[in-house]
């Protein structure tokens, strides 16, 4: 890379990496390695939150997420993560109706009762 490119990749860069030449290839290297290796990481971070925001919508319904996947699975119902935690969050109506043929398709969805959680209160005298 020539120094002009270099300079204009760390003008935000702080002390001798934004105008010193051999910090600046350097610390521009460094952070063309972590763009790279983040964008990949942003995708992984989002799937997971997709898989939380699932599980938390089912949940209300006694339902894991495993359980409800393996349902949606047997009723050959494709959705993608990033629509089912839409409807989950926004929708939960619709949630609900998914959830329902998740159970009815997968017998272990049917029995599972989970007892609610109970919360103890620190009671200061």
């Amino acid at each position: 890379m020539n120094k002009k490119k270099v300079f204009n990749l760390a003008k935000d860069f702080r002390g001798k990496a934004k105008n010193c030449i051999r910090i600046a290839r350097e610390r521009v290297k460094k952070a063309l390695q972590y763009s790279y290796k983040d964008r990949r990481n942003k995708k992984r971070d989002m799937r997971s939150v997709w898989i939380q925001r699932i599980n938390a919508g089912t949940c209300l319904h006694s339902v894991n997420y495993g359980n409800f996947m393996h349902g949606l699975m047997k009723e050959n119902i494709q959705q993608n993560w990033k629509v089912l935690s839409e409807l989950s969050m926004h929708e939960p109506l619709s949630s609900k109706a998914l959830v329902d043929i998740s159970r009815n398709a997968f017998l272990g969805n049917k029995n599972v009762a989970h007892p609610p959680r109970k919360v103890s209160i620190p009671v200061s005298v």
